[in-house]
């Protein structure tokens, strides 16, 4: 099965999602933060991931404090209109929020928070969506630190999946003091790991990297240092993979894949056609 194989309207119109991929200096250099999610997610499940998740329909209408670049700047970068521009940078904050609490905010406009343990309780709140990230930061009167994200690449969800989303990665450096966690009902295990140890692991079958993944960690082993990663201004071109059936093996065909399938076939390369 490929691409031209499923009829028009039987494909799923992508969702808005937004990834932050969270980087460190470390003894061992340049960090990344990762999560294997839960086995039974819908999506993604005992995947090795970056946090993120979908743009909630209260994203694009935030009422926030806004340090950074405008939403115009982002709106451009993004090649999107400013509302939706909003809500992927808003999605960006709050699901890493959510996911490991790194809370890219802070009191005033040249601020970020030390310690997010206090907001615990708000995040749990967050999780269950009892309250919105708007109301969150306006009751806490917290800034959002627009200027502590990075744009990176865009990754949309090939034809032939039952769920298909619009993901742009986002990259930041975690703020000094905050602690990333895995204390979410997403997140089976967390770890940091160097971009090269990272890609090993999953050489070595310790861990399932779906390709936009590898492709980010691959593109990350060049840089030196969280510095380096902050300065870089990579060319956005939305990244669309091909997912076909290649005797009766799974493949998903993305610029520079000839790396991702030198180990031999993946772990989901024998499920059945969606």
């Amino acid at each position: 099965m490929s691409q031209a194989d499923v009829s028009a309207e039987h494909v799923p119109t992508p969702k808005d999602a937004s990834t932050v991929i969270l980087v460190r200096d470390g003894a061992p250099g340049l960090e990344v933060f990762l999560l294997r999610r839960v086995g039974g997610m819908a999506f993604a499940g005992g995947m090795t991931v970056f946090p993120g998740g979908g743009v909630d329909p209260s994203d694009a209408d935030a009422d926030i404090e806004w340090a950074g670049p405008p939403v115009s700047w982002w709106a451009q970068r993004w090649g999107v209109a400013e509302k939706q521009a909003k809500a992927l940078v808003c999605a960006a904050v709050r699901e890493t929020f959510e996911e490991c609490g790194v809370l890219l905010a802070g009191p005033t406009h040249e601020t970020v928070v030390a310690d997010t343990s206090g907001y615990r309780d708000a995040r749990g709140e967050l999780e269950r969506r009892e309250l919105t990230f708007s109301a969150f930061l306006k009751r806490e009167k917290l800034v959002l630190r627009a200027d502590l994200l990075r744009p990176w690449s865009n990754w949309i969800t090939p034809v032939g999946e039952k769920r298909r989303y619009d993901t742009r990665f986002f990259v930041a450096v975690v703020p000094e003091g905050q602690i990333a966690d895995g204390e979410t009902s997403e997140a089976a295990a967390v770890v940091w790991r160097t971009p090269g140890a990272a890609i090993a692991d999953w050489k070595a079958g310790e861990s399932i990297l779906l390709p936009p993944t590898w492709s980010q960690l691959h593109s990350l082993e060049q840089f030196g240092n969280s510095v380096d990663v902050l300065k870089a201004e990579p060319e956005i071109t939305p990244i669309e993979p091909n997912l076909h059936f290649d005797d009766g093996q799974l493949r998903i065909d993305f610029p520079g894949d000839a790396g991702y399938y030198a180990a031999g076939p993946h772990p989901w390369a024998g499920r059945s056609p969606a």
